[in-house]
């Protein structure tokens, strides 16, 4: 049984290292890419955080790049050979947690926020430039990882626009706008490609026979 194993554990192990150089091929870098605004980097193996501090205020970025890729839709059948040839890139596109945190004050103001599949934005067409939205908002105990189900969140899937809106001002104030939301995609992107990576070789180094 055991060289039944082996047989295929090998097979495995060298379709992993062919695919762990054809991966590497088209990495762009094997450093993350830099955002702008002056935005500290954690990072925790799939998660990141991004903070940074102005006038007395703290604003903390969390994202997981688990389950950040978006499903890839079906091409048609007289496509597909075109698509073997130009397959689209990969983009990570996360949801988000922005956590505002005022000197003086009991409770982090936090923005649940995600980027929608049609990246239609809030409103008739105004907004259509937005590539993020917010989905729900609430104060939280700073630092808090899981919501308070006993604190009100408030959902803008019925919100008044204006209020959505200023919400909205209110994020771009505190550099939370399309081109942070682009650089936090690029950086995504980057993060979950360099952790596949890491789990290919990984992987190849478990299945190798000893």
């Amino acid at each position: 049984m055991k060289s039944l194993y082996c047989s295929g554990d090998k097979a495995f192990a060298e379709f992993l290292t062919e695919e762990i150089k054809e991966e590497k091929k088209i990495q762009k870098s094997k450093s993350l890419p830099k955002m702008s605004g002056g935005w500290e980097l954690e990072l925790n193996g799939t998660e990141a955080k991004l903070i940074r501090s102005l006038s007395g205020e703290k604003v903390t970025i969390t994202f997981n790049v688990n389950n950040s890729i978006p499903p890839q839709l079906e091409e048609e059948p007289e496509q597909t050979q075109k698509s073997q040839e130009e397959e689209p890139d990969i983009v990570s596109t996360p949801n988000f947690v922005v956590e505002v945190t005022k000197s003086g004050a009991k409770n982090s103001l936090v923005f649940d926020c995600h980027f929608p599949e049609d990246e239609v934005g809030h409103g008739d067409g105004e907004e259509e430039s937005d590539i993020f939205t917010i989905r729900e908002v609430s104060f939280q105990p700073e630092g808090e990882e899981d919501w308070k189900e006993t604190s009100y969140t408030l959902n803008t899937d019925s919100l008044d626009w204006a209020l959505y809106d200023h919400l909205m001002d209110f994020l771009a104030d505190r550099g939370v706008d399309n081109t942070f939301a682009d650089e936090l995609m690029e950086l995504s992107t980057a993060l979950e490609h360099q952790e596949y990576i890491k789990f290919l070789e990984d992987l190849g180094t478990f299945v190798k026979c000893k």
